[in-house]
């Protein structure tokens, strides 16, 4: 059991302020486009990540209308019910200046502090880990399947940091290595430094990147066998989707230990051209997916159909698969797909939404969704930023 019962934000996008009590279950936001209902679910994303899922900096999700107000702050509360009882969670976001305090405050000059509670205790961002479970389905997600290799890399680091924590200490080790690693390669390559001065980043690197390599491999084999069924089922039985997983360097093993030693050895081959290229070759950065639909690579044959079912497809897995590992349904937050499905598709979504707790659906309209359903639903009208029941 894991669901939303109280909600609350404050200057978040384009929201003032906002209370909203939800019920279990089913919750469908409908209204025009542009009027704040993507921004309510990546506000409830943002709770359960303390990231969101398409923002490419922090600074993008402040209400940045209020800087005539001074310093701009934005506040996202939520009260949670899950299995083991009650837990409230707390993320503040504060504008700072990265210039001159005397300076006119600005979105370009603007840094972010962002400061977590959990039950009113002041906590770190892998502490959040598990308080919330939520996936996110979006028309935007056919880029998955269709988009760069950056954009499914960040996919299974999202996934991945809901559920296990070492993974999100990883992946932040690993991040910040790599950014050295890098500038020692360019100041190596301009003569500015030594080339042994490497073997201490290899190492940290390799320890690291094992780590987020072995939990994405076994992460995709769980999902490969998940979602074929799935996607059977949504194509009436007429294609076969498989998802491997393409890392950089090859993995023979899911030993941790065993895969840095090999990842060791692969950096000191690729020493030379690393160096003269000034930067890293090797690594989970450099990783991908692949979609294979009865054998045909989607990610370059696809249509725009059947890659969209494809993301469909796997966002159900994504599902099932955190339920696997957590043994509670994550909340399901589905944005505006409705109108992108055809109705075989559309009624498949919607009767697997049974099997969850708490689904917060976005629509432009209620004439895509049965009378039955919205029976069962709360309803709420967006406008402007404003929600108000139906």
């Amino acid at each position: 059991m894991i669901y939303i019962s109280h909600f609350s934000l404050t200057n978040f996008r384009n929201f003032v302020h906002l209370e909203l009590d939800l019920p279990p279950h089913l919750v469908v936001l409908v209204g025009d486009n542009a009027q704040g209902k993507t921004n309510l679910l990546e506000a409830i994303y943002f709770l359960a990540t303390a990231r969101s899922h398409r923002a490419a900096t922090e600074r993008e999700l402040l209400n940045w209308s209020i800087l005539g107000e001074g310093i701009p702050v934005a506040r996202l509360f939520a009260q949670a019910q899950r299995g083991r009882g009650r837990v409230e969670v707390e993320i503040a976001l504060r504008g700072t200046h990265t210039s001159a305090e005397e300076a006119p405050f600005t979105l370009e000059a603007a840094h972010v502090q962002k400061r977590i509670r959990i039950n009113g205790i002041p906590r770190r961002a892998i502490d959040l880990v598990g308080q919330l479970n939520v996936v996110i389905f979006s028309s935007q997600d056919i880029e998955l399947v269709s988009g760069a290799p950056s954009l499914r890399r960040r996919y299974l680091d999202l996934t991945n940091c809901q559920i296990d924590p070492r993974y999100l200490r990883a992946w932040q080790r690993y991040n910040k290595v790599l950014l050295q690693r890098n500038r020692l390669l360019r100041l190596i390559g301009e003569r500015r430094s030594q080339p042994d001065q490497l073997d201490f980043w290899d190492r940290e690197l390799a320890q690291a990147g094992s780590y987020l390599m072995v939990q994405r491999w076994l992460m995709v084999a769980d999902l490969d066998q998940i979602v074929q069924p799935i996607h059977h089922q949504l194509t009436a039985g007429k294609e076969e989707l498989r998802i491997a997983y393409l890392p950089s360097m090859g993995l023979k093993t899911d030993s941790i230990d065993a895969l840095c030693l090999d990842f060791q050895q692969m950096l000191r081959g690729l020493r030379q051209k690393e160096m003269a290229q000034g930067m890293s070759l090797v690594g989970p950065h450099r990783d991908d997916l692949q979609f294979l639909v009865n054998g045909v690579d989607m990610n370059v044959f696809g249509s725009r159909g059947q890659q969209r079912t494809v993301a469909l497809s796997l966002k159900l897995a994504e599902a099932r698969f955190m339920h696997s590992k957590t043994e509670e349904h994550p909340i399901l937050l589905l944005d505006d797909v409705l109108s992108e499905l055809d109705s075989g598709r559309r009624n498949h979504l919607l009767e697997s939404t049974a099997a969850y707790e708490q689904v917060v659906i976005t629509a432009t309209d209620l004439d895509r969704f049965a009378p039955g359903f919205l029976a069962q639903a709360a309803l709420f009208r967006v406008n402007e930023g404003e929600i108000a029941p139906l």
